[in-house]
């Protein structure tokens, strides 16, 4: 079993493992040879949330090699937060995407690469960092995610979470506008109402014994998108 990949664009890997670690602790990365799946599934469900992402492999990576007994594919169990931390600690531009308190480091990645690995017989997703330091040092730095290589057998039980054909597409409003509403109304309720029709019209809406609060969206887009976009 081998695995070696230079992450090219490490911003993009770094903010959909940072979109996944907010709603997971843990979660399943399957990599093959043209796709990267990103799932939290039942097993490791905490909020009732599932995740089913796919991402082309040369969207991420460059230098992509891949090799098993397993038609090719590698599955690991990992936490999200020790993955998150590893791609933070490689990159300036990334770390900066983060939260204020996140310390910067101390020098910018030109090269990451990411390889399966083990050490003291635990195996690992091993992150080497390969760039020059503030003071125009070259610089090494590994980092080590801990993982748990899933059995073939145990893969095969993984299932795409069924949902059904959506009533309503609908383009949203800018996202900035769409969160600075949503987080003026959040201290106001825990349960957030959204409307949509296939008119344009958007409402997000919150209502307690309280307070009522409505804000309406007009003149959205209501794209025409086929059942088949969903397989």
């Amino acid at each position: 079993m081998r695995f070696r990949a230079t992450v090219e664009n490490v911003v993009i890997f770094y903010r959909v493992i940072q979109a996944v670690e907010k709603l997971q602790r843990k979660c399943i990365i399957k990599f093959s040879e043209n796709e990267m799946h990103i799932i939290c599934n039942d097993d490791a469900n905490e909020g009732g949330i599932q995740v089913w992402s796919v991402v082309k492999v040369d969207s991420i990576f460059t230098n992509y090699r891949i090799q098993s007994n397993a038609n090719n594919q590698i599955t690991m169990a990992l936490s999200t937060e020790a993955l998150l931390s590893a791609l933070r600690s490689s990159s300036a531009s990334a770390s900066s995407a983060s939260a204020a308190a996140c310390i910067l480091p101390t020098y910018d990645a030109e090269e990451l690469v990411m390889k399966l690995a083990k050490k003291n017989d635990q195996a690992v997703l091993s992150f080497e960092m390969f760039g020059v330091s503030r003071t125009g040092r070259k610089v090494r730095v590994t980092h080590d995610v801990r993982i748990d290589v899933m059995r073939p057998a145990e893969v095969d039980k993984l299932r795409e979470p069924l949902c059904p054909e959506p009533d309503v597409h609908i383009l949203l409003p800018p996202l900035q506008k769409l969160r600075t509403i949503v987080d003026r109304l959040r201290p106001l309720s825990d349960v957030l109402a959204l409307r949509a029709n296939n008119s344009g019209k958007l409402q997000v809406a919150i209502s307690t014994d309280s307070a009522k609060v409505e804000t309406q969206w007009v003149g959205c887009g209501n794209p025409s998108i086929s059942s088949s976009f969903w397989l």
